[in-house]
């Protein structure tokens, strides 16, 4: 069966399974203190342009996003996020679950607007009984988002300002980043994520990696013990050998952008031959994940010979599925789709 159903459905980038082979009996101390971690760490303040930047492996999205907002929210403080954001649907409450509350805006293509962020945040500021309210203290934006959308540098930049003017941070989920930094629609670069978002993290288990994201503090505002609390939310791995060996793989010789570009050209390819048999896109998406609507019936008879990802229900008849591509994606496996359609 051909399988489009997700981009972490594969093992490794043939090249990480090589090194930890290679590096597997050398002896080297854990949680993240060896060379190998400590060599993904500059090459990735490198690629960020950020020599600034503190870098730590954790070991999975949601650790790392129930981790990071945890450890820089206050108590009494809760995170702005698209309503479709994968903290607010597919995260099973994990950041509810440190005491923090989502606070759901509406969202436009999976992105939150600068003018409609503002507003949110005057009104709060505004409303006399804000002290018995959940304080907006983060803004959570994904990119690509969970619809494949990008945000534009100008968007970026425009979140960004709000987020200062209201001296709360921006913190950008990036567990597909690769491949929206490596989308021929986009005009934002690594160095400008550095720039505009106060935290962000680089995804590994998406593009490439078995497991792993690292998540980069820009503007020196780690908060305190940030391992420690890592650590008291599960996402420290002792043999942290393993994440740094994949990070330091990943960023050398661009095999993170190469493998990256690699899934958009497959999924533009994709997005092709539906255009070709005349079916209807739920959203134009211009990453590694594609958005059609079945009807019912149709979904059933294609499940039968490919594996890929109910998305939501449109009315009765009509559901929405996602076909996603991924470094690991060979050609024969779309042109084979395209024989199956």
């Amino acid at each position: 069966m051909l399988s489009f159903e997700s981009d972490y459905t594969e093992g490794a980038h043939e090249k990480i399974l090589e090194r930890l082979i290679e590096t597997n009996y050398e002896s080297l101390s854990g949680y993240g203190s060896d060379p190998y971690c400590e060599s993904a760490k500059r090459k990735i303040r490198e690629a960020c342009q950020c020599p600034e930047a503190d870098i730590h492996f954790l070991v999975g999205g949601t650790q790392t996003n129930a981790t990071v907002i945890d450890a820089v929210l206050d108590k009494y403080e809760g995170v702005v996020a698209a309503k479709t954001g994968h903290v607010s649907t597919h995260e099973a409450g994990a950041i509810e679950y440190t005491g923090h509350k989502v606070l759901a805006l509406e969202e436009h293509q999976g992105k939150i607007v600068p003018e409609e962020l503002e507003e949110y945040l005057k009104i709060f500021w505004a409303d006399g009984n804000h002290e018995h309210m959940v304080f907006p203290g983060m803004v959570y934006i994904s990119h690509p988002t969970e619809y494949g959308t990008l945000y534009s540098k100008a968007e970026l930049r425009e979140i960004s300002d709000v987020c200062h003017r209201y001296e709360i941070p921006l913190y950008l989920d990036g567990a597909r980043l690769g491949y929206g930094l490596m989308s021929s629609y986009t005009d934002v670069t690594l160095p400008d994520i550095a720039k505009y978002c106060d935290v962000f993290y680089i995804g590994g288990t998406k593009v490439g990696a078995l497991c792993g994201e690292a998540v980069v503090f820009t503007k020196g505002n780690t908060p305190k013990h940030f391992m420690t609390i890592v650590k008291q939310h599960g996402a420290l791995l002792a043999k942290g050998r393993l994440l740094g060996i994949q990070f330091d793989t990943l960023f050398t010789d661009n095999l993170y952008f190469e493998i990256s570009a690699h899934a958009n050209r497959m999924a533009e390819k994709l997005k092709g031959i539906f255009q070709k048999k005349g079916y209807e896109f739920y959203i134009d998406s211009p990453t590694n994940q594609q958005f059609i609507i079945l009807e019912k019936k149709q979904m059933e008879q294609l499940q039968e010979k490919v594996a890929f990802s109910f998305w939501e229900a449109l009315d009765e008849n009509h559901i929405v599925v996602r076909f996603a591509t991924s470094w690991a994606t060979r050609e024969e496996d779309v042109d084979a789709l395209l024989e199956i359609m």
